[in-house]
C-alpha cells in the first residue's frame, strides 16, 4: 500500500536538513512542460530538464524522486489552466463546457492526451476540477460511484477524441474509406452498405463528433 512518502504532493517540498533548495518543484515542472511542448514527451528526461534549468541532473532528485513523479506534476500543472466559472444548472451543458476546456488544454499540450490515457492522475489542481464536476452533479440522483465514473469517462473520452484529432491522417482515412466502399459493394456486408448509402445521401455538413457524441454518453450515464 502506498504511503505518504510515495505521494509527491504529501511530501514536503524542501527537506529539513541539507543545503537550501535553489529552485522549486514548480520551476522544475515548468521546465519539463516547456520541453514536452517543444519536443514531445520522450524529450522529458531528468538530464534534459536539468539542462533546461542550467543545473546538473543529480540536483533534480532534491525535488522529484523519479521521472514518473515529474510526469504526474506535469499533468497536474496543466489542470491549473481550467477557468471554471459558476455552473449554469444545465448539467449536460456544464459538463460539456468542462470537456471543451479539457480539449483546448490538450491541444495546447499535444503530449497530454496520451499521458492522461496511460496514467490518469489527480493532484491538487486536478482535484479542483473533480470537485467542480461533482458540484455540477450534486443534484443528480446518480450514486457516488456513477458520478466518479462519469468524471473518468468525461476526461478519458475527451483525451481519446483529442488524441485522434492530433494524429489525424487524411490519406489513411481516405484509404480506409475506399476499402469500406469496396466491401460494401461485394454484397457480403449489407448493414455496412446501408450505412454508407445513408451517409452518402446526407448532404448536411458533418457535425463535430465530439460535440454530438459526448452529450449522449453523459446523458446515458446519468439516465436522463
Amino acid at each position: 500500500m502506498a504511503g505518504r512518502d510515495d505521494t509527491i504532493w504529501l511530501r514536503p517540498e524542501r527537506a529539513g536538513v541539507g543545503r537550501p533548495a535553489e529552485r522549486s518543484r514548480a520551476q522544475v515542472t515548468t521546465a519539463a512542460l516547456a520541453l514536452a511542448d517543444r519536443h514531445g514527451l520522450d524529450a522529458v528526461s531528468m538530464r534534459r530538464v536539468a539542462a533546461e534549468l542550467g543545473t546538473g541532473p543529480g540536483s533534480l532528485y532534491r525535488y522529484v524522486a523519479t521521472r514518473d513523479e515529474l510526469l504526474d506534476l506535469m499533468v497536474d500543472a496543466t489542470a491549473a489552466e481550467y477557468r471554471l466559472g459558476p455552473a449554469t444548472g444545465e448539467t449536460i451543458d456544464d459538463l460539456v463546457a468542462v470537456a471543451e476546456q479539457a480539449r483546448a488544454i490538450m491541444r495546447r499540450h499535444p503530449w497530454l492526451p496520451g499521458l492522461l490515457t496511460a496514467r490518469p492522475v489527480l493532484g491538487p489542481h486536478g482535484a479542483l476540477v473533480l470537485e467542480y464536476v461533482l458540484g455540477v452533479l450534486a443534484d443528480q440522483p446518480a450514486d457516488t460511484r456513477t458520478k466518479l465514473e462519469l468524471f473518468g469517462v468525461l476526461m478519458g473520452l475527451t483525451a481519446q477524441f483529442t488524441q485522434h484529432e492530433l494524429s489525424a491522417d487524411p490519406a489513411g482515412a481516405q484509404r480506409q474509406a475506399t476499402y469500406l466502399t469496396h466491401l460494401a459493394g461485394t454484397g457480403d456486408f449489407p448493414q455496412l452498405a446501408a450505412v454508407l448509402a445513408a451517409e452518402s445521401g446526407d448532404r448536411q455538413p458533418s457535425a463535430d463528433p465530439f460535440r454530438s457524441v459526448l452529450p449522449r454518453v453523459l446523458a446515458g450515464l446519468l439516465g436522463t
